[in-house]
């Protein structure tokens, strides 16, 4: 009996330990390499894009071409997406008047983006990307479709992150930092 409840006590420490390291993996997210071409290929596709708003109003992507690009796929019901909105909004407004965008491409119905936003107030535009945006994540790199998804564009269009998983303020901080100093 002795040597049961050692033995359950242990499986359930070992499972304890793989659970904090999977959740460690899922937090700090995973960079995505693409090639050049394929680069190219997708950020072409993403500035000849047209996504509404959120009063249905289709916005041309090309608006922001000139601009560092901080695009971020996201969805209502993913509680990383929602953690990193507060930071990206505080981010907007410090890097703005350097030329630095951020836009939010929801994967999510229209109603529920439209009810987070009257509840959350963000400094940077929510787009809804419909299918088209979920192929638009594929193509950037985002081949497992998960989320938070984000990428960090230059305005000579080059891809300087592309990033699966959360991203921490500092860590996007830095990034749009580094981007500005190129």
């Amino acid at each position: 009996m002795r040597g049961r409840r050692l033995l359950i006590a242990f499986l359930v420490a070992a499972m304890a330990l793989l659970a904090g390291i999977h959740a460690g993996r899922q937090r700090s997210g995973i960079t995505v390499q693409l090639s050049q071409e394929a680069g190219r290929e997708a950020l072409g596709r993403l500035f000849a894009s047209s996504f509404d708003d959120l009063e249905g109003k289709p916005q041309q992507f090309a608006r922001w071409q000139d601009k560092t690009v901080v695009v971020n796929f996201w969805a209502t019901w993913c509680p990383p997406c929602r953690e990193e909105i507060p930071a990206f909004s505080r981010l907007q407004q410090r890097y703005a008047a350097q030329g630095v965008q951020f836009v939010g491409i929801a994967l999510d119905s229209a109603d529920n983006v439209r009810a987070f936003a009257a509840a959350y107030p963000v400094s940077y535009p929510f787009l809804m990307g419909g299918a088209a945006g979920v192929d638009l994540a594929r193509q950037l790199g985002n081949t497992s479709l998960s989320l938070p998804f984000t990428l960090l564009i230059s305005p000579q269009a080059t891809l300087h992150l592309v990033r699966l998983g959360p991203l921490s303020e500092s860590e996007i901080d830095l990034a749009v930092q580094q981007s500005l100093a190129r």
